[in-house]
């Protein structure tokens, strides 16, 4: 599968332009996950950090019996925050966690989801999980050939543990609205969390 990973990169290489930083995990049982640092053009700007290795494998139903090795969901995550703000690159290693959980819990990722590393997602963050966006907007899919289905680019977005809450109640939608409403700017990556009342 690294023709796919390569093909991956390039894709990202082409949307956000060159990498100036990569770094690499590896967990027990499971494949390299990368995570890639683009960087903001000038303070203020967003940088971005987007996984290679997720898509290597599909993503499987964990009440499957056997996983197909062929056939499923592939993704890699993107995160976008403002630059110069935190010390988001400590983003890393979460990240890279995040992309390793559908080999190591058997998760399917998909835009509605929330996934929560359980502490700060970087120094000084008041953000501990994520919810997965719809993709597409940033990182085009990208088509493999049959039987293969396309690796989709999922746009993650920082929540608060109070708003990943209120999510888990109401859905990933009312929240994404009471964002929109507020005039939340989720690249902050200090931002505090929404006004749920």
């Amino acid at each position: 599968m690294a023709d796919v990973l390569a093909l991956v990169e390039a894709r990202l290489r082409e949307a956000l332009g060159e990498p100036d930083a990569r770094a690499s995990v590896t967990f027990l049982g499971t494949d390299r996950v990368e995570v890639l640092r683009f960087p903001a053009e000038n303070r203020g700007r967003a940088v971005r950090y987007a996984t290679l290795g997720m898509s290597a494998q599909p993503m499987s139903d964990p009440t499957a019996v056997l996983a197909d090795p062929v056939k499923g969901p592939r993704a890699e995550l993107v995160l976008s925050v403002k630059g110069g703000v935190a010390d988001t690159d400590k983003v890393l290693r979460p990240l890279a966690v995040l992309a390793a959980s559908p080999q190591v819990e058997g998760l399917v990722v998909a835009p509605g989801s929330s996934l929560d590393v359980g502490e700060p997602l970087w120094p000084g963050a008041p953000f501990t999980s994520v919810l997965v966006a719809e993709p597409g907007g940033l990182v085009a899919d990208l088509d493999l050939d049959e039987p293969m289905e396309p690796v989709r680019f999922l746009p993650l977005l920082p929540m608060t543990p109070n708003e990943a809450a209120w999510k888990r109640v109401h859905g990933a939608q009312a929240l994404q609205e009471r964002w929109l409403n507020k005039g939340t700017d989720l690249r902050d990556p200090l931002r505090a969390g929404v006004a749920l009342d």
